[in-house]
């Protein structure tokens, strides 16, 4: 797959932008595991003496500003300018960028933290490693990386989005075993595996890993 699904991606979000943003507004109200994986990250960010911590693929902001709350030093990154337009709005006070996970703006080892929530699911295969491999140049040694991400093993073209809008994705769900030996092959130390609602038709992974 050639490095068309960037682009594809980045139409698709800015063309379902404000859709999702109303979408995701309240979506971590009353899901008690993501929201514990969240304060979880939290903890690990603090333990290891806090600082900047990016959310790569922030979409409308709404996790930036939930670790923000945690009192994490927490800003985003987002592909679509839609999306980071769309988070400024909604978040007045935190800081969010245009860039891809594909080459951050960011200095070696300047973060202290990298989140990753569901913003891998339109990445092909082919191109995770190096992504990851990015978020390991940004990381600080002993900082926390988290993954959130479908479970499965299977791949789906999404073709009409949020609000009933166009899109043209890939969506991706992987087993959390394939997501772990990546980050082990981008020399991160695997630290939980989580698998959340099993039972549900789409079960969500987490997976945390540390340089």
């Amino acid at each position: 797959m050639t490095d068309t699904w960037i682009a594809d991606t980045r139409t698709s979000y800015d063309t379902v932008a404000a859709s999702y943003a109303e979408r995701m507004r309240d979506s971590l109200v009353g899901v008690p595991y993501i929201s514990g994986v969240l304060a979880l990250f939290a903890d690990l960010v603090s333990q290891g003496g806090g600082g900047p911590v990016a959310d790569v693929g922030c979409g409308p902001g709404h996790v930036t500003a939930h670790l923000a709350g945690l009192g994490v030093d927490a800003f985003g990154v987002d592909l679509s300018p839609g999306m980071v337009d769309a988070a400024r709005r909604e978040h007045p006070g935190l800081r969010f960028e245009v860039g891809t996970m594909t080459g951050l703006q960011l200095g070696d080892a300047s973060v202290a933290g990298v989140l990753s929530f569901w913003s891998t699911v339109h990445v092909p295969d082919d191109a995770m490693p190096g992504i990851l491999g990015e978020f390991h140049r940004v990381l600080r040694p002993g900082g926390p990386v988290l993954l959130g991400f479908h479970v499965g093993d299977k791949q789906t073209h999404k073709t009409e989005g949020y609000g009933g809008h166009p899109m043209n994705v890939m969506v991706f769900r992987r087993p959390l075993a394939r997501v772990s030996d990546w980050l082990r092959a981008a020399d991160f130390t695997v630290e939980a595996e989580l698998l959340l609602e099993p039972d549900d038709p789409l079960p969500a992974g987490v997976v945390i890993g540390r340089r």
